[in-house]
């Protein structure tokens, strides 16, 4: 599903090059949860963007269901986000002025999915995260926890075979962690790729399989962090 091979990433500050991935390489099979785990600044972040075709390497080859994206260009890089790819961020990134129903809908619309099959796709997801009686509170009618809950119905909506979570857990309390741990293990359970970017060691435990980043080298071993 996911192979990475002899990936390198810099970025220039001032005149200076900084190397943030050095050599990684990384396979992730179909139906695989993997957590990528490394402390700030470490390079997951990164690592994540170029796994999400947000970003690009420098070198190196990318290839996502046997195609190879790092050359791509950046409208054919958006088709296989929009195609392939949910993204669940520490930031919900909900629009504050919509509904929960109307946050989940919004990128069916970008996608033209007519109106009925949007119906039933919004209402379903709302289902699925617990959320069908507080589809119509925007979110600052809503908790964290809830809040993280319709960005994950929205991406459900679009139906991706990977989902790439940054970070998910990051702005909530337990409680509301642990539930969002428990749908994120549900969606794998049902058969989507989930790769996880946590600095969280208890939550990387919740993964199949855990990758460590440090220092933009990535290793199948725990290191110190």
């Amino acid at each position: 599903m996911i192979k990475l091979r002899h990936i390198y990433k810099s970025y220039e500050l001032g005149e200076v090059e900084v190397p943030v991935l050095k050599d990684i390489n990384l396979h992730i099979k179909p139906h695989e949860f993997v957590s990528i785990l490394g402390p700030s600044g470490s390079g997951k972040s990164t690592l994540m963007n170029i796994i999400g075709c947000l970003d690009v390497p420098d070198s190196g080859d990318y290839i996502l269901d046997g195609e190879y994206v790092d050359s791509c260009t950046e409208d054919e890089l958006s088709d296989i986000r929009g195609g392939k790819i949910g993204f669940i961020f520490q930031q919900f990134n909900l629009l504050p002025d919509l509904t929960a129903y109307e946050n989940v809908e919004m990128p069916l619309l970008y996608h033209r999915i007519a109106a009925s099959e949007r119906r039933e796709r919004v209402l379903k997801t709302l289902e699925q995260v617990g959320l069908s009686e507080r589809m119509n509170h925007k979110p600052s009618q809503l908790s964290g926890g809830q809040q993280q809950r319709v960005a994950i119905a929205r991406v459900l909506a679009a139906q991706p075979s990977i989902i790439l979570a940054d970070e998910p857990t990051g702005n909530l309390d337990s409680v509301s962690g642990k539930e969002v741990m428990d749908i994120i293990r549900e969606l794998w359970k049902n058969g989507n790729t989930i790769v996880l970017i946590t600095h969280d060691n208890n939550v990387a435990k919740q993964a199949q399989r855990s990758v460590y980043v440090h220092d933009g080298i990535l290793s199948e071993k725990e290191c110190a962090i």
